[in-house]
């Protein structure tokens, strides 16, 4: 689920777009680049989430050659998603 994209159904931010950054057994931990960098991630409860089975080419890129994603990155893709 890295690197694909999430909105909030639950909480003071439902509808919001997110990326998956990271994921446990219960949480997804997600970021927008603005409020929530990749530095501080929001933890959310993988029920609280509706997952869009689709992928920014250069996240995944860079997630697959292990480089640095930035925070601008990040709001690159979901600026494009909304397009």
């Amino acid at each position: 689920m890295i690197g694909k994209f999430a909105t909030s159904k639950a909480g003071h931010d439902k509808t919001k777009l997110y990326i998956i950054m990271n994921e446990d057994t219960e949480y997804v931990y997600l970021v927008d680049g603005d409020l929530k960098p990749l530095n501080k991630p929001k933890k959310k409860r993988k029920k609280h989430i509706q997952i869009i089975n689709r992928v920014d080419e250069t996240i995944q890129n860079k997630l697959d050659t292990k480089q640095i994603i930035y925070n601008e990155d990040i709001k690159r893709a979901i600026k494009l998603y909304w397009r």
